[in-house]
């Protein structure tokens, strides 16, 4: 290599490439309810109206989980900070008894053999540390077998910390394919 040429390509600008903008929206960490108004909660104003006892959470609008949806909310150190009612019964633990455990007590890879980056516990980790884009994950909970739940792994926060949207096996959506 001569001492002109670099050892990486050069960067170039790309003129009219789309800016991607992501929404932002805040829910309830235990029952999902939408919190009222676009504008961020006051930090003394953070406990949701409507159950009572969940932290309002900022995730990307298009991973808002419902009232339908069993989620659970992860922090950095992969501890359960938050659980929804359709987790709970998911899950058969309560939110009481699940808080401050290890994600790895409730759920883990559906694939023994699961390796690398792009692992459960590595999406958790990335999205809790501030990597926006969602990520998809297939798991089961830690003492069943052949049971196969996808999860949606988002961040959300503050604090910052990973949203975990479970779809129940029973509830998959069929479409029609012409």
């Amino acid at each position: 290599m001569s001492p002109t040429q670099s050892p990486k390509p050069a960067l170039r600008l790309v003129q009219g490439a789309r800016v991607q903008t992501v929404e932002w929206s805040w829910f309830c960490g235990h029952c999902a309810a939408a919190a009222p108004g676009d504008a961020p909660p006051a930090p003394t104003a953070r406990v949701c109206r409507v159950c009572g006892l969940g932290l309002l959470l900022e995730t990307r609008s298009e991973v808002l989980p419902t009232d339908r949806d069993a989620f659970l909310v992860i922090d950095s150190a992969l501890s359960v900070q938050a659980m929804s009612r359709r987790a709970q019964a998911l899950l058969a633990v309560s939110e009481e008894d699940a808080v401050n455990r290890p994600v790895v007590e409730l759920l883990v890879p559906a694939d023994a053999e699961a390796e690398g980056p792009s692992g459960f516990a590595a999406a958790i980790v990335d999205a809790a540390h501030g990597d926006d884009e969602p990520t998809t994950a297939v798991v089961r909970p830690w003492n069943t077998f052949g049971v196969r739940l996808r999860a949606r792994v988002a961040p959300c926060g503050p604090p910052r910390a990973a949203l975990i949207i479970l779809q129940d096996p029973d509830e998959r959506r069929l479409r029609a394919v012409s």
